[in-house]
């Protein structure tokens, strides 16, 4: 287990602080500035886990209220809305500086029976043709600030190959659809509930980038003033993140300064095993003048 591994799965193993009152590490996930939102996402979801052994979630729904301050610990209050004989119902309020910075709700079903149909998992190059996310940053090192390559290059927990990676500066304008290979090695050691955890921290990853594509956008160019609104995530099937795993996106529409982006997780034998739909903020990042 790699260093970032052993990083992230301590960030996701939130304190019980009370019955129903957890706490969890704010720094350390993927963006040092504020904290990434499938990290607040994880760590909710890991919190509402805490109130409900007996079943897995199958959909969860939450709205970036206020961004996260990577500085401080995130106090994650739990509501048990709901203990049904087939489902069960969790509020998360997770509170920073005494506000709310997120609310997630998240369904858990007891395991059912019915009719099964998906959508074939897309026709893409596979993970072992494709660059690693190591070597696709290094292209680009030059280009990054002294002061902020270390975290640029700092190793991260989760493994990912772009099927058909964009320059990082330059994009040419492209197709909103897209797709990455990930998963990460130290997953084979986690269960059900922490699977989901880990698929849930990985699913904000590239998700907002989709709707840049067409307008030949960057991030790193600081001409987009961009953050996540809201996450939605369905879980269909059993997850070994261990394994690669196809990430296709979408983002079927975007104006009045906002983006609509879709996901499809895929195992690698294509069983589709969660979908993922985020709106996301996206104007022109407006120069302050004095």
């Amino acid at each position: 287990m790699t260093d970032a591994e052993t990083k992230l799965l301590d960030l996701l193993n939130i304190e019980r602080l009370e019955v129903d009152m957890f706490r969890g590490v704010g720094s350390g996930g993927e963006t040092p500035t504020r904290i990434y939102g499938g990290q607040v996402i994880a760590q909710a979801l890991a919190a509402a886990y805490r109130t409900v052994p007996d079943r897995l979630c199958h959909s969860l729904h939450a709205y970036f209220i206020r961004p996260g301050d990577p500085s401080i610990p995130v106090i994650y209050a739990v509501d048990r809305a709901r203990d049904g004989g087939s489902f069960t119902t969790r509020r998360v309020v997770a509170i920073q500086h005494g506000k709310q910075i997120l609310n997630l709700s998240a369904s858990f079903h007891v395991e059912d029976e019915g009719w099964d149909y998906q959508h074939p998992m897309p026709e893409v190059d596979g993970p072992d043709d494709l660059e690693t996310r190591e070597a696709y940053r290094d292209r680009y090192i030059d280009r990054i600030p002294e002061q902020h390559r270390a975290e640029f290059l700092r190793p991260r927990p989760i493994e990912i190959r772009e099927v058909a990676p964009r320059d990082m500066f330059d994009p040419e304008p492209a197709d909103d659809v897209h797709h990455l290979w990930f998963r990460m090695a130290a997953a084979a050691e986690a269960d059900p509930q922490m699977q989901h955890i880990l698929l849930a921290y990985a699913s904000d990853m590239g998700l907002l980038g989709s709707a840049l594509r067409p307008h030949g956008l960057s991030w790193l160019k600081g001409e987009v003033n961009g953050a996540s609104l809201d996450h939605a995530m369905w879980f269909h099937a059993p997850i070994q993140f261990q394994d690669w795993h196809l990430y296709s996106m979408d983002a079927p529409f975007s104006g009045r300064g906002r983006s609509f982006n879709r996901g499809s997780i895929f195992n690698k034998d294509g069983t589709l095993v969660a979908s993922v739909a985020q709106e996301g903020l996206m104007r022109p990042n407006r120069k302050r003048t004095s």
